[in-house]
């Protein structure tokens, strides 16, 4: 009983003293700003193992080593040099039985490891069903069973999405369980070869869009069903976009999503989009969910629940932003920190009917395209154009199922879980979305955008903002171009019809001036 009271009482810190923590995904986006935060935040973490596979031709010590000299650490450098020392790479892979542990690697999770984060995924929205399973439901499960033999394991929290589940328009905070039994699917799969799961697939996915959502939701249902005595949280993000304020406001490290999206605006390359302006747009900065991941875990091992606990990282609920309200704020912030090398004036074009979006895209992009393209092979130079924006509309294709739809996903649990944490916690592991204000978050977007994805030195914005000036005249002459062409033909066409209506037009200008 004293036990379970002094844990009650720990701080988030003091909770990781002396922990050591287990994190698959490590390298990827959100995977590198929780092991930031941890290190800065938890200063007296005792290890953070991280699950690696040699990649690329690099081995699993030189992708520790490119990833401990990533930009994002450098705040931790300056605070505490030896802190890095407490990364240690495991030789591992999510896709092979037991992850490929050695019996030693294995040996030292189980006798060390507290706190377990299950951040790996593959995030490809077009991925083959059958690697989407081996990667979003098979990998979780073999992570489950290594939990089980942890001496020292106190909270396993695994990384989910919001978006599963898209058949209901409202989502609460739990598990859903789908009439397809997982395991069963799952064997069936794994007899089947490729080509026939290609063909049964479309009616496997039924409602949801895409095999990421699909294999999202079977994990979660298996996770909760199998977990037994390991302590499981689920931990649900929506579309995680750029920091807000750590580990470096407005870091990123990718063109994943709505970040790639967006700075093909800022660049004036993509300007029509399938996208419903009315609809709510639920981003989220990715240091919001990576400190409730950090609180989730102290307070599954703290208050040990006897459900599984399921939190909603979203800002829908609780402070919507709508897909016009964000093309509003990029725009705005865009005109006051473009980009150094644009190819047009930004701006975008939203609509969700198929013709009129077709037509712009046509007159928009692909027109353009094959003009630069003309241009680059009349003057010896590699045509690229065309290419590029077939891989641009590709992939933004992939997100149209979600910029044109609309769920409404409950966050009750994070507001929960705030209201017994300290002061001090709350400050330091801030993830209430309540307190997210669109505009000034896009100004911190934006600028991180230009520097860490786009590669813009800061240095360039009085450069940047003369090209953008430059641009914005050379619109406005070829929109007047236009109108003045439209009006010509307009004029010789039905200049009978438009001499009277013009005259009625000046009249009425004139007797209601006169009024």
């Amino acid at each position: 009983m004293s036990e379970n009271t002094n844990m009650e009482q720990l701080s988030i810190p003091e909770f990781y003293k002396g922990r050591s923590v287990f994190i698959t995904g490590a390298t990827g986006f959100m995977g590198k700003v929780l092991v930031e935060k941890l290190l800065r935040s938890c200063p007296e973490v005792d290890r953070i193992y991280l699950l690696m596979r040699p990649s690329k031709g690099q081995s699993v010590e030189c992708r520790l080593e490119d990833l401990i000299n990533n930009q994002i650490f450098d705040g931790v450098r300056k605070q505490e040099p030896n802190a890095l020392t407490k990364i240690v790479a495991v030789t591992g892979d999510v896709t092979l039985p037991g992850y490929g542990l050695s019996a030693f690697d294995l040996n030292l999770l189980i006798e060390n490891v507290s706190i377990v984060f299950n951040s790996a995924a593959t995030i490809k929205f077009n991925e083959e069903l059958k690697d989407a399973i081996e990667m979003n439901v098979k990998g979780p499960m073999q992570l489950l069973e290594i939990c089980r033999q942890m001496k020292r394991l106190v909270a396993f929290v695994h990384v989910s999405t919001a978006f599963n589940n898209l058949d209901r328009e409202e989502m609460k905070e739990q598990v859903y369980h789908s009439k397809v039994d997982p395991v069963k699917l799952i064997q069936l799969l794994d007899c089947l070869d490729d080509n026939a799961v290609k063909k049964i697939a479309p009616q496997l996915l039924g409602n949801s869009p895409n095999t990421y959502t699909y294999t999202k939701a079977l994990a979660e249902q298996l996770l909760e069903e199998q977990c037994g005595s390991v302590p499981l949280a689920i931990v649900r993000p929506s579309i995680v976009t750029a920091a807000l304020k750590e580990p470096v406001p407005g870091w990123v490290d990718n063109f994943n999503g709505a970040t790639g999206t967006i700075a093909a605006v800022g660049k004036g390359f993509f300007r029509v989009m399938k996208i419903n302006a009315d609809l709510v747009a639920d981003i989220i900065p990715v240091d919001y969910p990576i400190n409730l991941m950090i609180s989730v875990a102290w307070h599954l091992a703290t208050r040990r629940p006897n459900e599984v606990p399921v939190y909603s990282c979203t800002t829908g609920h609780r402070n919507p932003l709508t897909w016009g309200g964000l093309k509003r704020c990029t725009l705005q912030s865009w005109l006051k920190f473009p980009a150094q090398d644009m190819m047009w004036y930004p701006s975008a074009l939203y609509t969700i009917n198929d013709a009129w979006y077709k037509m712009n895209e046509v007159l928009f992009h692909t027109i353009p395209a094959h003009l630069f393209d003309l241009f680059y092979s009349m003057t010896g130079k590699r045509t690229r154009w065309v290419r590029m924006y077939a891989k641009a509309t590709l992939a933004f294709s992939t997100l149209e199922f979600f910029t044109t739809h609309q769920w409404r996903f409950l966050s009750n649990n994070p507001i929960r879980l705030l209201e017994e944490m300290s002061n001090q916690d709350k400050k330091t592991f801030y993830f209430d979305v309540r307190e997210i204000e669109w505009k000034s978050y896009f100004d911190v977007f934006i600028q991180g955008a230009r520097r860490f994805v786009l590669k813009d030195d800061p240095s360039t914005l009085p450069l940047a903002r003369r090209n953008l000036s430059r641009l914005y005249v050379a619109r406005m002459f070829l929109r007047l171009l236009f109108f003045f062409g439209l009006f010509t033909v307009l004029w010789r066409s039905f200049r009978p019809f438009l001499l009277p209506v013009t005259a009625v037009f000046f009249l009425t200008e004139f007797l209601s001036d006169k009024s």
